[in-house]
């Protein structure tokens, strides 16, 4: 009976969303494993994301299936369960990304492997959202990325240039090759320091492993590109102070962020526990907040709806080249390869779907600390 009770109330759900267990449709969930329902209303997202890890289900086509989740807010009619309300407790009483706590991410995450991440992104090894203005190509998106960014801060070869949370180097090899500046690039990840060191190699680029918090100097222009994401609320007035202390007077800063659509110390239980450890994204709120009274706001551009076609061309790549990443993996010891595989197919083609409905944003905002004189022309 109470199986049968968790599944009515599951078949419910998901049919406001026009999804059918076990249907014929590319979006509809096929059940290996009927504990599933019970893990779902006793573990949310977290047993929901695991029992899909462990085989329990499948859907052809997982960010159709999350596009439709979100759109019929079905994740927000389940009970919220005692883990969520234990994070949302967590996060809201402590810091999450104090200076020690930070570097859990780089380990966890960034410091994969640089191959492993080379296997799916462009040759710029961007791994944020593309601009796919006119184009369906990742490569050919990411480039007009680059360009946008360059063309927002306004670049000349006098410039001198922060890049918080530098990755591998991608941003300051394209800015320095084509606009001529001198980049400064700071990362706390190993992997990418050692990367960002050699693919930027007799270029003005410094590539530095550093945390913001010790940041020192005085730039042209900065910019914080998918890095704000692992700063934590309770830290953005803090980087807010110090990009305002290492900005030029006359100079422009650019923050691009994923964003939510409400403030929330709520942060995704699985993606917190396997992709991104003590993360958080910013709502509009907590952006305005933190920026106030340091910067007038000179454009804000939002181009979200980007990001499936760049997270489904990501696992498009992984899938792709998947022989070769998991003898990668099965090097490290740290997961089995096919559990690994699962994993990042969840997690890639989850936010794809989450992406697709809207539910997550995509900013870049320009601004400056005394105001443009004549105006700021917005690029697009």
């Amino acid at each position: 009976m109470i199986k049968n009770k968790y599944q009515n109330i599951a078949q419910k759900l998901l049919k406001a969303a026009g999804i059918v267990i076990n249907g014929t449709k590319p979006w509809d969930i096929q059940i290996h494993n009927n504990k599933l329902y019970k893990r779902f209303f006793f573990q949310g997202t977290l047993g929901l994301g695991e029992a899909y890890m462990d085989g329990w289900w499948d859907v052809k086509k997982l960010d159709e299936f999350f596009n439709r989740i979100f759109k019929a807010n079905i994740n927000e009619k389940v009970p919220i369960n005692l883990q969520v309300v234990l994070g949302i407790f967590r996060t809201s009483l402590f810091n999450l990304q104090t200076k020690i706590r930070s570097l859990k991410i780089a380990k966890v995450h960034y410091d994969l492997g640089n191959e492993f991440y080379m296997s799916f992104l462009d040759p710029y090894n961007q791994y944020t959202c593309g601009y796919y203005k006119n184009t369906t190509d990742l490569n050919t998106a990411q480039v007009q990325k680059l360009e946008l960014i360059c063309r927002k801060l306004k670049l000349v070869p006098s410039d001198k240039v922060l890049d918080i949370g530098c990755g591998w180097g991608g941003f300051a090899k394209f800015a320095s090759q084509k606009y001529g500046c001198e980049v400064t690039g700071i990362t706390i990840s190993d992997e990418q320091l050692k990367y960002a060191k050699a693919f930027t190699r007799g270029l003005k680029v410094n590539i530095k492993k550093l945390d913001y918090r010790n940041l020192t100097g005085s730039f042209d222009k900065i910019l914080i590109c998918g890095m704000i994401e692992h700063v934590g609320h309770k830290n953005y007035r803090k980087i807010a102070k110090i990009v305002h202390k290492c900005l030029k007077d006359n100079g422009l800063f650019l923050l691009h962020t994923i964003g939510t659509n409400v403030t929330t110390n709520y942060t995704d239980p699985w993606i917190g526990k396997y992709i991104f450890p003590n993360s958080a994204l910013p709502s509009q709120k907590r952006i305005t907040q933190a920026f106030e009274n340091l910067f007038v706001m000179e454009d804000w551009h939002n181009f979200g709806a980007y990001y499936h076609p760049t997270l489904t061309a990501w696992f498009k790549n992984f899938d792709h080249n998947w022989n070769k990443i998991k003898l990668q993996i099965r090097k490290t010891e740290k997961m089995p390869e096919e559990r690994f595989y699962r994993v990042w197919k969840y997690y890639l083609l989850s936010c794809a779907g989450a992406f697709k409905s809207r539910n997550l944003q995509l900013w870049q905002i320009v601004f400056s600390k005394k105001g443009v004189p004549q105006g700021y022309e917005s690029v697009r």
